[in-house]
């Protein structure tokens, strides 16, 4: 018996299904590697180190982004309601009755002007003072096959 993961799951939820899956098969063999998106890993960590702090969760992401939806369900399993923002556009003024911290996080394919410009909306509709977390910092290098390198 063997397993894969998709590369963007809850890092969390797979974590249970391959103990549960370890369990019921002890010679269970998975991936040599992590399989799990080390960007989508990193998000995840970051938003469950603000979660507690956060009355509120704004994800910025697309709909279609299974990372971006993973980070909605971990801030609304740590009990923080949360949303998933495609652009400022889709910020609800509602949302922010009643909120002191809003937790903004993003998707990793989301560029940092589509963070910045949903930061700017929220200046828009309250009072605004942005305290960056930083829980690792991205540097990967990928290299192209040495195929292409010799093209």
């Amino acid at each position: 018996m063997s397993y894969l993961t998709q590369t963007t799951l809850a890092v969390d939820e797979t974590t249970e299904i391959i103990e549960a899956l370890r369990a019921r098969f002890p010679a269970l063999r998975g991936p040599a590697s992590d399989d799990i998106c080390y960007a989508t890993t990193n998000r995840q960590r970051a938003l469950r180190a603000i979660a507690d702090q956060s009355d509120l969760v704004l994800v910025v992401g697309s709909g279609n982004s299974s990372n971006s939806l993973r980070l909605v369900e971990l801030a609304q399993r740590h009990g923080i309601p949360s949303y998933l923002v495609d652009d400022p556009g889709d910020i609800r003024p509602e949302w922010l009755d009643g909120v002191g911290v809003v937790g903004v996080t993003a998707g990793a394919s989301a560029p940092p002007r589509l963070v910045d410009a949903v930061i700017a909306a929220l200046a828009q509709l309250c009072p605004v003072t942005v305290i960056e977390h930083e829980i690792t910092r991205e540097n990967i290098r990928f290299t192209l096959p040495p195929v292409v390198r010799r093209s």
